[in-house]
């Protein structure tokens, strides 16, 4: 289960890195964490997960002095969403597929490398990738051996020796029969090894369990949602909970989600640990809980007691969700004035599009403002504290609406960052509508999503130039200052695609932020004026981190392609990049290391082989059917990102082999599984049907006409034009769809 080079581990201890250094170094515990000095311990970076350093010797004066001072490429090629954590001069990095890497943090020289062997088949539970977002580190005490900690797809909670990368213990923290997956990074607070899981797009009942560092033994777990309610709860939290649901489909449909897959912060001094918690399952309340109801602790910030897991208060961010607003995103925990007085605040800027601080004693709602784009409510009531409903809100009775955010959300889990010293919280912003219709009933299902609602509705329109004018106009990403106090933006960089990278805020006035084309940029803390960037050749999507070593500061970031932002939306055109999985670290200096950048050759369209089936009906038919099964990972339209392979330039063979591969399973091992127990062979030849239209299609979309670019201008600025009034955008639907 692992792979260690004898002679690099050796070669980094005579660097330095020796057992005698690590025992003179800061113990990684409840102090360090609080005060790391210039090392990263916790993802994110302290207790208060600000993502704030206080290092500055990198700073607006001599940030563009910054170079690339080494980076290390992983064997993967998937999403990298890790921030990785540095202590005594090692890096400790996760990647997809639950891979774990120690890295001598001076040269990039791997010291150890641990594979947790996740069966590929794992991926068809996982709603956004094979993705993991970092470890964790703890020892009890200056004597006892340094742990690592991650959770591993398949829901296995490992303990590592932070020397060797052996295996210390291993737990199953998941059921094993359903739709459960782990990408989250864990927490360590009191001797606890802290975790969640995910799976609420396909089915499951959240929870948060706490595991003794040692031993791997459960101390408690808390349930976010309840269970069959012909049955005793877990708690006095879920009884009260139980009347908020209505009917008995929530737990016959999978468990009703609520899965806490992301962010987990503790205080120390009101010894309070904050869990977010994820959307419904399925999405559509009408089927998941018919006859209404807020359906709690859905969509929600809960505060528990670390030694129990007891429950103390919860404030819902979205009740009776209804769009997969999850309130999973980032929790930051700050000292604020308010109206000049001083609060203990935790601040949260969900998928919701709303910015919210809340009292973290009590859970007092203390604002709530739009950060971004937001229809789906028009503002959120501060005397009941609850959300005010749009018209275009409840898709159900409307029968069907454009609303903002999407389920990818106004923030996704790309981390933001607070400086205390600006005021000010840096969030990576994402503006993409969705538009929502029901459908009339929904089947639990293994291995594949449960949600309720119809995603083809995100289809092209008749027009691909239609299509990709909207998309253009009404889809982008922004870096977004925002002023906690005041309740509005400070400043905005804007970005020309959705998915972008996480945060990191320096006492040097920095903020830095990696995009969607590879750049990865540092901005004034105080205007979001550009000043430095380096250009990658994959996206850096991850949390950037910092530290000090030797006297000198570094910064650190990983690349990767992934997510599901950028699974699904793709590009018109293929051109030939692969997606490069990196650890890229910088410091000021000149280090002359190649440059690489991605090939912006387009790929060769590959005329069909065979006679395609060119009935409209069949056409049509899979379309529905690939993307309410297959487009949340081969991309809405069939518009693949380099992540997995793009169904639009498939060889000969791989036509061929189609059927063999979409029901029979042959490619599993690449985490292709067979889908013959959802899927018939007219189903697939349908879907096959559709992928042969679009791939003939190709080579009109090399060049638009003259027509066609008065078609892009006008759909164009009609796009901006519904986005102001997205009541135009449902009246013309049906003319464009």
């Amino acid at each position: 289960m692992r792979s260690i080079s004898l002679l690099v581990l050796a070669l980094a201890l005579s660097t330095g890195i020796s057992v005698s250094a690590a025992e003179s170094s800061q113990t990684v515990n409840q102090q360090s964490i609080l005060e790391p000095g210039g090392e990263w311990l916790s993802y994110g970076r302290t207790y208060q997960e600000q993502r704030f350093s206080p290092l500055n010797k990198i700073n607006r004066d001599n940030v563009n002095e910054l170079d690339l001072a080494w980076s290390f490429k992983f064997d993967t090629a998937r999403g990298m969403e890790a921030t990785p954590l540095v202590h005594n001069g090692v890096i400790y990095v996760s990647t997809g597929w639950s891979h774990v890497h120690a890295l001598d943090a001076r040269t990039g020289e791997e010291l150890w490398h641990y594979d947790a062997k996740v069966p590929k088949a794992q991926l068809a539970k996982t709603c956004c990738g094979p993705v993991n977002r970092g470890v964790a580190l703890w020892q009890d005490n200056s004597s006892a051996p340094l742990q690592v900690f991650f959770g591993a797809l398949d829901g296995r909670l490992i303990a590592l020796d932070a020397k060797t990368g052996e295996e210390n213990w291993s737990i199953q923290s998941t059921p094993t029969d359903g739709n459960y997956s782990i990408t989250g990074a864990p927490r360590i607070v009191k001797g606890m090894v802290i975790i969640g899981n995910g799976g609420a797009e396909l089915g499951v009942r959240g929870y948060v369990s706490a595991y003794d560092v040692n031993t791997g033994e459960m101390k408690w777990r808390f349930y976010t949602v309840p269970g069959d309610r012909n049955k005793p709860q877990e708690s006095p939290a879920l009884e009260a909970a139980l009347d908020t649901w209505s009917g008995d489909q929530w737990y016959k449909l999978g468990g009703g989600g609520g899965t806490a897959w992301d962010s987990l912060v503790y205080d120390p001094e009101l010894d309070l640990l904050y869990i977010g918690t994820g959307n419904g399952s399925p999405w559509n309340r009408d089927l998941r809980s018919p006859g209404g109801g807020d359906n709690l602790y859905l969509s929600s910030i809960v505060a528990l007691r670390p030694d129990t897991g007891e429950y103390v208060w919860h404030y819902q961010v979205t009740p009776a969700d209804n769009w997969d607003y999850t309130a999973t995103q980032q929790l930051v925990l700050a000292e604020l004035q308010i109206k000049g007085k001083s609060r203990s605040v935790i601040m949260q800027a969900p998928k919701n599009g709303f910015f919210y601080v809340l009292d973290r004693k009590t859970g007092e709602l203390l604002s709530a403002d739009k950060f971004a784009k937001a229809t789906w409510a028009t503002h959120v009531d501060m005397e009941t504290g609850r959300p005010v409903e749009s018209k275009f809100a409840d898709y159900q009775k409307n029968g069907g609406s454009y609303i903002w955010p999407s389920p990818y959300g106004a923030h996704n889990w790309q981390p933001m960052s607070f400086s205390a010293k600006t005021g000010l919280m840096y969030i990576p912003v994402q503006s993409i509508p969705a538009y929502f219709s029901a459908v009339e009933e929904v089947m639990y299902r293994v291995n594949r999503w449960n949600t309720g609602v119809d995603l083809n509705t995100n289809r092209d329109p008749r027009s691909w130039v239609a299509g990709k004018a909207s998309m253009d106009a009404l889809i982008f990403g922004e870096l977004v200052a925002w002023d906690p106090i005041k309740k509005q933006r400070a400043w905005q960089v804007h970005h020309a695609k959705p998915s972008n990278g996480g945060i990191l805020s320096t006492a040097g006035d920095l903020v830095f932020q990696g995009t969607w084309d590879g750049t990865f940029a540092a901005y004034d803390a105080y205007d979001g004026e550009k000043l430095w960037q380096y250009k990658s050749d994959s996206a850096v999507l991850a949390g950037p981190m910092t530290f000090e070593l030797d006297g000198e500061q570094y910064v650190a970031v990983a690349q990767g392609s992934g997510g599901t932002v950028m699974i699904t939306v793709g590009d018109e055109l293929q051109r030939n990049k692969t997606n490069q999985n990196k650890l890229l670290v910088f410091k000021k200096g000149q280090f002359n290391q190649t440059n690489s950048l991605a090939n912006a050759e387009l790929t060769t369209i590959r005329a069909l082989g065979h006679a395609a089936n060119t009935d409209p009906e069949v056409i049509a038919l899979g379309e529905s059917i690939y993307h309410n099964n297959c487009g949340s990972c081969h991309g809405i339209n069939a518009l693949s990102n380099y992540i997995v392979p793009n169904l639009r330039y498939m060889s000969e063979q791989t036509h061929n082999d189609f059927a063999s591969i979409v029901i029979g399973g042959t490619r599993t091992h690449k985490g292709m599984i067979g889908f013959y127990d959802t899927l018939g062979v007219n189903d697939v030849d349908a879907i096959h049907a559709y992928l042969d239209d679009k791939q003939q299609n190709l080579s009109e979309r090399l060049e638009l006409t003259f027509l066609q670019k008065i078609e892009y201008w006008f759909n164009f600025w009609m796009a901006k034009f519904g986005a102001m009034f997205p009541e135009l955008l449902n009246a013309t639907r049906a003319y464009i769809m």
